[in-house]
């Protein structure tokens, strides 16, 4: 269930490879058909890939430079993307995915600029809720600035189907990892003279799930990026013999405006399991605001929840959260807890998914990674993320430093 109170490789002689990518043009798949029922449109011509998707993960297919009100102080210069990736989903059909680039202004350090790779939360699944296209909350912008500021580039992926034609399948771990390994890719062969192949992935809630993944992902999708360490706040852990997080958990009766994203998990539950029925899973009152998912991003689908006074037990029959339990472990599946890199965990302590992010601690130091888990007790879901910051950035210049980072495995 979806929850707001629940995501030694290679040096600078890569690059010239990695800008190839721009000027090859051999292709495996045609670009999908957009599709209306799962939120495709209403964004610009640039989303659109009119050709072939080339099979190389990574290549450029085009930038434009990205409108200032989109934009992040401090950025000397900005663009969108879109680049080829690999559907997730099935793992092998390529796609165009799109995203956004963040370069600091000023003189690059020698060698470049090092890269965030950072991975969003939840915005909503229509293509007009992609980032790129919609703008960020002000508590990512605030974020994703201060890693400009502290000499990070920034590369930011819509994911898979969010912004260009296609469905988005939420949290699926492995198509939000490749979409964001991939992003890093693109982002090298367009700023090859300013970028650094030293790459850190970020990200919270579904892309603290997502990074994530992608530690897991990375060494033998892309040996090619130079992935050296991961910071996670807020993730969502869904590991095989706990609890999931749809077990064990009774449904509130208090009006909640998280039951939107229950309307987005059974949208991406039909994607791969079509016998799905939006009847089976809510009740009579919560239907009409189904259909409104299709459309809207989060903040609007929120506020109808809000409006309707819906609470998760007013909106979901009974056998609704059984009806996607197999569904939800298929796509939180993580390829491994054993991570060649340092990973950084921050959990709010207030945060409904504190349990799930110290298990996931626990699991990841018992499979013999490197782990910094830190709890911040007074602290929810979302406001872990810049609250974090000081920590995550230490942990990261220590990384990037070469410095050895002492393990915490237990957060208390």
């Amino acid at each position: 269930m979806f929850t707001k109170t629940m995501f030694h490789g290679i040096g600078r002689t890569a690059l010239p490879a990695l800008a190839l990518f721009a000027l090859v043009s051999p292709v495996q798949a045609a670009a999908p058909v957009g599709d209306p029922l799962q939120g495709d449109g209403r964004t610009s011509p640039f989303y659109t890939w009119g050709g072939s998707v080339p099979q190389h993960p990574g290549q450029l297919l085009r930038s434009e430079p990205l409108p200032d009100v989109l934009g992040l102080e401090g950025a000397g210069a900005q663009y969108r993307i879109l680049y080829a990736s690999t559907d997730g989903v099935g793992g092998k059909k390529p796609v165009a995915v799109s995203g956004a680039l963040f370069v600091p202004a000023g003189t690059p350090p020698e060698g470049g600029w090092p890269v965030i790779a950072w991975a969003h939360g939840t915005f909503g699944m229509a293509d007009i809720c992609a980032p790129s296209w919609h703008g960020r909350s002000y508590r990512d912008v605030r974020f994703l600035q201060s890693w400009l500021k502290n000499g990070f580039a920034v590369v930011a992926t819509d994911y898979q189907g969010l912004g260009g034609p296609g469905p988005n399948p939420a949290l699926n771990n492995r198509a939000n990892a490749y979409a964001l390994i991939d992003s890093v890719r693109a982002a090298l062969s367009l700023h090859a003279a300013k970028l650094a192949n030293r790459v850190v992935f970020v990200g919270q809630s579904q892309g603290g799930s997502a990074v994530v993944a992608a530690s897991g992902y990375a060494p033998g999708y892309a040996p090619d990026v130079n992935w050296l360490a991961t910071v996670a706040t807020g993730t969502i852990y869904a590991p095989e013999g706990h609890d999931h997080v749809l077990d064990g958990k009774p449904l509130s009766s208090k009006p909640d405006p998280t039951v939107a994203y229950q309307y987005y998990s059974v949208l991406a539950a039909q994607q791969t399991d079509p016998t799905i029925r939006a009847e089976e899973i809510f009740t009579p009152e919560a239907l009409p605001l189904f259909k409104q998912a299709r459309i809207y991003c989060l903040d609007s689908l929120e506020g109808d929840a809000v409006e309707t006074q819906l609470s998760p037990a007013a909106a979901l029959k009974p056998e609704g959260q059984a009806r996607l339990k197999s569904w939800w472990h298929e796509a939180l599946k993580l390829p491994t807890v054993h991570f060649e890199r340092p990973v950084f965990i921050g959990a709010g302590g207030k945060d409904g998914l504190f349990i799930e992010q110290k298990q996931l601690a626990a699991d990841a130091c018992a499979a013999g990674s490197v782990i910094e888990a830190h709890a911040y007790h007074d602290l929810g879901h979302s406001d872990t993320l810049n609250a974090s910051q000081p920590d995550s950035l230490r942990f990261v210049q220590a990384v990037l430093a070469g410095k050895a980072i002492q393990p915490h495995c237990d957060i208390e």
